[in-house]
């Protein structure tokens, strides 16, 4: 068996790392957009929006080829899927970020996204190569799920309940461990 490490592989992690650290706040302000918009496939529609203006001014600064538009009708019907998940994603991301929190929905999203990369690597899906299911890469997402498992057991709820006392609510918090 062969183990890989190098510098290039560590500063290509390094960078799907802090991509990765992105993705809270990305689930963060959709979340907090939906909430303001009345809607949220209204975030949805600005997030999209708003990532088209950020890669367009990036496609004409780098000068970037044009589309190849002759290849669209060849494409498997898997080749879709990026933008299909993409607003499932962002929308699961801003309706339930804010009633999981980010720490859990994260982990969550983490679980389910290493999960299933083992078997996308495994059969070498999507065009992506062969990397088989091994006791090392089992172990690791055992050790993922476990963390996942301890996030929810720990995270504290805070439930508001409402007290009306001579005409006078007032909302009281109280924290409590999820069981």
């Amino acid at each position: 068996m062969h183990y890989n490490f190098s510098i290039t592989l560590f500063l290509f992690s390094l960078v799907a790392v802090l991509a990765g650290a992105l993705v809270p706040f990305q689930a963060g302000s959709n979340a907090f957009l939906g909430k303001e918009l009345g809607h949220p496939l209204w975030a949805t529609v600005v997030s999209l929006v708003v990532s088209l203006a950020v890669v367009v001014p990036i496609l004409i600064t780098l000068k970037v080829p044009e589309i190849n538009l002759e290849s669209v009708g060849r494409l498997p019907w898997w080749a879709w899927l990026g933008g299909v998940a993409g607003v499932i994603y962002m929308t699961a991301a801003l309706v339930l970020t804010p009633k999981l929190g980010a720490t859990t929905f994260i982990v969550c999203v983490i679980t389910g996204q290493v999960i299933i990369s083992l078997f996308i690597d495994n059969f070498g899906l999507m065009g992506l190569p062969e990397k088989e299911i091994n006791l090392g890469r089992v172990m690791g997402i055992i050790l993922i799920i476990s963390g996942m498992v301890m996030v929810q057991f720990f995270t504290v709820r805070n439930t508001t309940i409402s007290v009306s006392a001579d005409n006078n609510d007032q909302e009281i918090s109280i924290a409590e461990y999820n069981k």
